[in-house]
């Protein structure tokens, strides 16, 4: 068979693409089963308190329905160690929206009307909602998402700061904002005691193995006794793992043996029961000599969890390595409040925390009377400041020029309120990003010869959109060197093996080191002319390297806003994006995935909030119509470049990651913008007309 050409690096288009866009791939709530029972959820009205009574009587005698679930009548689970999953097992009540209920019926119509039936009376108690730097019962989390120290400091930032010849000392603000994928979470469920795996979930996830595991622990059953498939997901943003739905969704099975169920989240139900970023408060103290070198970073971060438990996002931790300074110091808060638990969301940590920095550099560079992109590159620490080590590549004054010469950066007057056009005042911003290089080990993926010539690529990743199908068939072809017509890949299932969720930019880094490792082992046992049977496995092996260097994505984006005078409305008319992110393995998906990143760093920057009324404890803008975020008449220009230069030191394909960076630095570079066409500094995002209009 003669060598193909290279496919890692060709724009391949969406091998899935036919299907999606004529109907045919089957997602999660559309998987055919013999007479579902369709379920619809009963929510808390009330923020705090006990469950007093439910009257479910009519609810019951409704023709159609096939089951209530109370606190009381639902199935007992095996554990209930993770709070947030221990879904009807008690009657308190710890958040507005919390499950309390749920309806069993013959269709959906019926499920949703009886569930309107069902009057539940509540024993209330005081509940709190809002999050403020001044509380006094803030502390410090053990560590931050995943596994970070909670606090660092170096040096002696005091010092810094009052040797510094200019200071800056400023608080910043981002909202609660919700992931809001196209497909809701939903699932199929079956549960047969004479088949094998007696429990079958079709599942909008990020990994299937976890899930798995998640319900496996939680039912007190063995993990061959459950099996999850997830061949198509419409769009996750970090909330597609287990929750409480899908609990609920099993628990109905169980309740129902021997008829299937689905269930699928409205709109304003995702506001309240599969996380979301939790709104921060940020002060930011930063010195510099005159010549603009940093002296001191301070970062204090507080935000909020729930009472039911824990999630600390990590949101200081960018600052940690992004620019050189003798004293630096971050430290971390939560506020534990009557709210669902937060979760990750896109870039967690990166894309608020680098908001915060990256406006309080630029404020730092207008003080200094310093361009920002020259400020930026004032700081460029030699290694990482965190941790002494030197970076594994490290590109990001390559990024801020490159993307300064095709911004055309060098006309910008920085005087702010110096251009105007047809009574719009316009201005450019930048802004730096970063983001980890992730590569957790525990993924494993098979290479095996079938009949007719073929060679099937078995892996349990789960494609959520971002072309992981597309992505590791061309890497495949490329480590079998074969060509592509020739490669099954499979995908989306735990039947295939385990690997690790789809989520941290990690994906194609992780699952696709496993892939090369197995198609080298089986080139190496089988060669260029295997036998049907044939089979070898790999998985993603131990990198030293990861001990000897720091590794990290960059890049730096910049923005044109224009400002209407008189009446503050903004608009963003031109995004460009300058990245440091690896070898590229298709152009095309990858194009797709920082674009969309920045096109959600705008969506952050102008629109998007999550509106909680303190009074009942809601968000009151719980669906599309309320809940603004950017669409395609709000990007009339956007460019994503990148420097495609391969870290040989991060992985066997000299990738970094692609899904996250994107969002970071979008917001910043926008806010900054909007300062050199107003004058006016909105360090509260979103950036609103009101904010805007009166202010000098």
């Amino acid at each position: 068979m003669s060598a193909p050409p290279h496919a890692t690096g060709a724009p391949m288009g969406r091998i899935d693409g036919p299907e999606k866009v004529t109907g045919r791939a089957p997602y999660a709530f559309e998987h055919p089963v013999e007479r579902p029972g369709y379920v619809h959820l009963v929510q808390a009205s009330v923020a705090r308190g006990r469950v007093r009574a439910m009257h479910t009587a009519r609810a019951e005698s409704t023709e159609g329905v096939l089951a209530v679930l109370t606190p009381t009548s639902a199935p007992r689970l095996a554990s209930t160690a993770d709070a947030e999953l221990a879904v009807l097992q008690s009657d308190r009540i710890a958040f507005r929206g919390q499950i309390v209920g749920a309806v069993v019926a013959e269709t959906l119509e019926i499920a949703r009307h009886a569930a309107d039936l069902i009057r539940v009376e509540y024993d209330r108690e005081p509940h709190e909602v809002e999050l403020r730097a001044d509380r006094p019962d803030l502390y410090a989390p053990d560590h931050v998402n995943p596994d970070f120290p909670t606090n660092t400091e170096a040096g002696n930032v005091s010092a810094g700061l009052a040797s510094a010849a200019v200071t800056l000392d400023a608080t910043y603000t981002t909202p609660t904002y919700h992931n809001n994928p196209m497909e809701p979470h939903a699932t199929t469920v079956v549960w047969d005691g004479d088949r094998s795996p007696r429990l079958t979930l079709y599942d909008s996830t990020q990994s299937v193995h976890r899930d798995r595991e998640t319900v496996a622990r939680v039912f007190g059953l063995g993990l061959g006794e459950v099996g999850v498939i997830a061949p198509y997901v419409g769009g996750a943003f970090g909330c597609k793992v287990p929750h409480a739905p899908l609990i609920l969704a099993v628990l109905a099975a169980r309740a129902l043996l021997g008829r299937p169920i689905k269930l699928a989240l409205t709109r304003p139900q995702m506001f309240s029961l599969v996380g979301y970023r939790t709104p921060t408060v940020q002060r930011l103290r930063l010195g510099a000599d005159r010549e603009g070198r940093l002296t001191a970073i301070d970062h204090e971060v507080v935000e909020q969890t729930a009472r039911i438990a824990e999630f600390a996002e990590q949101t200081a931790v960018a600052t940690r390595i992004m620019y050189a300074a003798p004293n630096r110091r971050t430290a971390h808060r939560l506020a534990k409040l009557d709210v669902p638990v937060p979760a990750w969301m896109r870039a967690p940590g990166e894309c608020p925390g680098m908001f915060a920095l990256e406006s309080a550099i630029d404020e730092l560079a207008v003080a200094c009377g310093i361009d920002p992109i020259e400020l930026r590159i004032r700081n460029e620490p030699r290694v990482d400041p965190e941790s002494g080590r030197p970076f594994s590549s490290r590109h990001l004054v390559v990024c801020l020029r490159e993307g300064a010469r095709r911004f055309g950066w060098a006309d910008r007057d920085p005087t702010p309120r110096a251009r105007r056009s047809d009574g719009w005042l316009v201005g450019w911003g930048v802004a730096a990003s970063t983001y980890p290089v992730y590569a957790r080990t525990g993924s494993t993926a098979i290479v095996r010869f079938v009949p007719d010539e073929r060679y099937q690529v078995l892996i349990g990743a789960t494609d959520i959109g971002t072309g992981t199908r597309t992505a590791l068939t061309q890497i495949a072809t490329d480590a079998l060197d074969v060509p592509a017509e020739v490669v099954d890949l499979r995908i989306g299932d735990t039947e295939l093996p385990a690997i690790n969720v789809a989520g941290g930019s990690m994906g194609i880094t992780v699952w696709g080191s496993a892939l090369v490792d197995a198609a080298r082992a089986f080139r190496d046992r089988f060669g260029d002319t295997p036998s049907p049977g044939a089979e070898a496995t790999g998985e993603l092996p131990e990198n030293p390297a990861r001990r000897r260097f720091a590794m990290h994505a960059f890049g730096a984006q910049l923005a044109e806003v224009r400002v209407r005078e008189g009446t503050g409305e903004v608009r963003v008319t031109r995004l460009l994006g300058v990245f440091d992110v690896g070898r590229i393995v298709n152009p095309r998906t990858a194009r797709s995935q920082l674009v969309g990143g920045m096109t959600m760093g705008l969506s952050m920057a102008l629109y998007e909030q999550s509106l909680v009324d303190p009074r009942f404890g809601h968000v009151v803008n719980h669906d599309l119509a309320w809940y603004h975020i950017a669409v395609s008449a709000d990007v009339p220009r956007i460019e994503a470049h990148w420097l495609d230069v391969a870290d040989s030191h991060a992985n066997p394909m000299g990738t970094k990651g692609i899904g996250e960076i994107g969002i970071v630095g979008t917001a910043a570079a926008i806010a900054n913008a909007a300062h050199h066409a107003t004058g006016i500094r909105v360090r509260d995002l979103p950036i609103t007309l009101d904010k805007l209009v009166g202010r000098s």
